[in-house]
């Protein structure tokens, strides 16, 4: 019996415990908990629908226009400059760049001219007796035959008699041949055709030149030409003449050039098609240099420009509209690398400035307040 009670009493005990235990462990979970709700502070713009310049970006190295890459046609050693034949040397229209040793070949030309003259002279007799009437033209034209200059041009024939007459004594097979040689004695010099500087000179003075060898390669720094690859949709909105603002690659300098010629034919790899922008020279501009060009391709009405990455979908931008975020489809019409023209939002919409990690329609915000910012710091 008494063991009976020892074990309902035990019993009891633990029922208690039990118990007590159980309403301490969920005492806390009749209280009521308030949570609160966190709003993100947004960013907006208020869109002002305007006339946004859409602007092609592209880019490419300088080149010269005018640009003379020096081979010689001849043999000989290289004798004179006007100037130290070296990278960088400027040279003025018209001075030598290079003059070869020509002493033997010019001895060989000056006796061609010997032979020519001798040739004209052998048939002064028989014209001052049988043709009398051209006997004084061909005398004014030895008279006037001066060995140490360039030969003169013969005297025309007035008859066909004539012409076989001079003819037969081979008096133009040698003229000719004496042309032919100072036309070569003339490759022995090389003059600038035009200012520049030389920017390859391969070659020093005294050093034995072959025909065929490349000597330099030699500029003009006057006129410069951008080739750029753009996009063939854009291609019928460029014009011939049109104006491109060029900057360098940190932006600190400005150029203006203007297109002078477009490619006919589009690139079957990329699908662009080549744009060929002439610049002005200046003391900044080098050969080589790398330029972003901003071409101006159309006018796009009633439309802004936002960056890429607020663009939901390619086709859809968040708005604010009391307290809310919204979802709208826009008509974007253009993108560029950072930013995106778009269509279709009506003005006084606020949208988006900022991007807003893990934003969703309907989403409570509020919005900054630059002002009340302001003065609340103040």
């Amino acid at each position: 019996m008494l063991k009976a009670v020892r074990l309902i009493i035990g019993l009891v005990i633990l029922a208690i415990a039990l118990a007590i235990g159980y309403s301490i462990a969920n005492r806390d979970k009749d209280i009521p908990v308030k949570i609160d709700k966190v709003v993100k502070t947004v960013f907006v713009e208020e869109v002002k629908n305007d006339t946004v310049s859409i602007v092609i970006p592209a880019n490419g190295n300088l080149v010269a226009k005018n640009r003379l890459e020096l081979y010689a046609e001849v043999q000989g050693i290289f004798r004179s400059s006007a100037h130290d034949f070296k990278v960088g040397q400027a040279y003025n229209r018209g001075e030598t760049l290079l003059n070869l040793d020509s002493s033997e070949y010019y001895a060989s030309v000056q006796a061609a001219k010997s032979e020519l003259y001798n040739l004209a002279t052998s048939i002064m007799p028989d014209l001052r007796l049988d043709y009398p009437e051209i006997f004084q033209k061909w005398q004014t034209y030895l008279d006037g035959f001066d060995i140490n200059k360039s030969t003169p041009q013969l005297p025309e024939t007035s008859s066909q008699k004539e012409r076989y007459f001079i003819t037969g004594r081979g008096l133009y097979s040698a003229y000719y041949n004496v042309k032919n040689l100072e036309q070569r004695l003339g490759k022995y010099r090389i003059t600038a055709p035009f200012s520049g500087i030389l920017t390859e000179a391969l070659v020093n003075k005294g050093t034995l030149v072959r025909s065929g060898q490349k000597l330099g390669e030699f500029i003009d720094t006057s006129v410069y030409e951008l080739e750029v690859s753009i996009g063939k949709k854009f291609s019928d909105l460029l014009s011939i003449g049109e104006n491109v603002n060029l900057t360098t690659v940190d932006g600190t300098k400005e150029y203006t050039g203007k297109v002078v010629r477009v490619n006919g034919r589009v690139d079957q790899t990329t699908q662009t098609i080549k744009v060929f922008i002439e610049l002005e020279g200046s003391d900044s501009l080098k050969e080589g240099m790398f330029l972003q060009a901003n071409l101006d391709a159309r006018d796009e009405l009633e439309a802004i420009s936002v960056p890429r990455q607020l663009l939901v979908d390619n086709s859809q931008i968040y708005i604010v509209k009391d307290g809310l975020l919204d979802l709208i489809e826009v008509n974007p019409v253009y993108f560029s690398d950072k930013e995106v023209v778009i269509k279709g939002i009506p003005d006084g919409t606020k949208y988006l400035a900022k991007s807003v990690p893990g934003a969703y329609a309907g989403m409570r915000v509020k919005v900054y307040d630059e002002t009340t910012n302001t003065e609340d710091t103040e």
